[in-house]
């Protein structure tokens, strides 16, 4: 890790992270200390982004050198020895080294999963440790890589489970990863020198005017208008000041279930974003694979020309709400220019055939002519 940050001291920069979590551990929690704690948690987001940003002649080395291919891509994260490489070679093609001891994988590896037409890039990370988010280990080149995913597959010994899953959602919260959230409904634009100016759809229970104020002061933007169309913590409210966080969807995976009791592993099963498998008995991939493609929302478009049969055997692979535009863009850049209408076969179309424009909603499976 580079001794500098941003020409700040990363060192320096750890142990004044360190200062605000003490000092946020030190104070109760109450009314009265509310905008305090509110100010430190703001003060601990801005440090953290700052570490994070790294020096600027580094561009984009920070990262593995892996090229994004196919139609979306996942990364698996995890502590080391959680089978990470063993499932990438059972669901693809690939072949990453595995092996019953920490740190096999020390690059990343990829494969492609096909599915229902698609080739989805599988991304093996080495393991991450703790400490990652502050550059301990490969943590810096692991998260980078990450947060260049569609979806992330936190794959978790199924004996240590729960305490490994927090661990590793801290760390990745820590870098602004965050995992089945959506962004809070926050807008904020600047204004011409009117300081900065709050309103509200709804009544805020979690913020105060003031103490808004003071985090926008905090982060030197003086001239804004702030709109909250939801009940916003003070984290969502930095998350939205900070701008540089990532909403990734999350399943979480329990490999090792033949090593627990069938009590245990029911109650893995139930937890939500969950998928319990067994690398060792080759047990329940189909499961995972289906929920991979429920999670990335990808659907299959079907193209047909006149007086043709439907070409099931390559579909378009768009994503969720996708429009009859966008199937032109993804065929020819210059169809949308020439479109006249389009005729739609499936869930989508109120008859089949219907007669449709270019911004009609598609559906998974749907069959689509256009004319030009």
């Amino acid at each position: 890790m580079s001794s500098r940050v941003c020409g700040v001291d990363a060192m320096g920069i750890l142990d004044r992270i360190r200062d605000v979590e003490e000092e946020m551990a030190r104070t109760q929690k109450n009314k009265a200390t509310e905008h305090h704690l509110g100010m430190l948690k703001a003060k601990l987001a801005k440090l953290r982004s700052q570490l994070l940003e790294g020096p600027k002649s580094a561009g984009k080395g920070e990262g593995f050198d892996t090229k994004k291919r196919g139609e979306a891509r996942v990364a698996l994260v995890g502590f080391p020895s959680v089978g990470k490489s063993t499932l990438l070679n059972k669901i693809t093609a690939s072949e990453s080294a595995t092996g019953a001891y920490e740190f096999t994988t020390l690059t990343a590896v990829a494969g492609v999963l096909e599915h229902n037409g698609a080739k989805i890039q599988i991304l093996d990370l080495p393991g991450i440790i703790e400490g990652a988010s502050e550059g301990k280990g490969r943590g810096r080149q692991v998260i980078s890589a990450a947060r260049t995913s569609d979806l992330i597959l936190l794959m978790l010994d199924a004996g240590k489970g729960e305490t490994h899953k927090r661990l590793l959602e801290a760390e990745l919260e820590a870098v602004g990863i965050k995992l089945n959230q959506k962004p809070p409904d926050i807008t904020v634009t600047a204004n011409r020198g009117a300081g900065v100016r709050v309103n509200s759809t709804v009544p805020l229970t979690h913020v105060s005017e003031k103490l808004v104020r003071e985090i926008m002061h905090l982060h030197k933007m003086h001239n804004f208008d702030i709109l909250f169309r939801c009940d916003a913590t003070v984290d969502e409210f930095v998350d939205v000041i900070e701008g540089n966080r990532q909403y990734l969807r999350c399943i979480n995976v329990y490999n090792k279930i033949d090593q627990i009791t069938i009590e245990e592993v029911d109650h893995l099963a139930r937890q939500e974003h969950s998928v319990v498998l067994s690398c060792e008995w080759d047990l329940n991939y189909d499961r995972l694979i289906d929920k991979i493609w429920d999670y990335l929302e990808l659907v299959r478009v079907y193209t047909k020309a006149r007086g043709r049969r439907p070409d099931f055997e390559d579909p378009l692979i768009m994503k969720k709400g996708c429009t009859v535009g966008e199937v032109c863009d993804n065929i020819h850049r210059e169809m949308r220019q020439n479109f006249k209408y389009a005729y739609v076969w499936g869930t989508s179309a109120k008859h089949s055939p219907q007669r449709v424009g270019l911004s009609h909603l598609l559906e998974d499976e749907d069959v689509v002519q256009i004319l030009t």
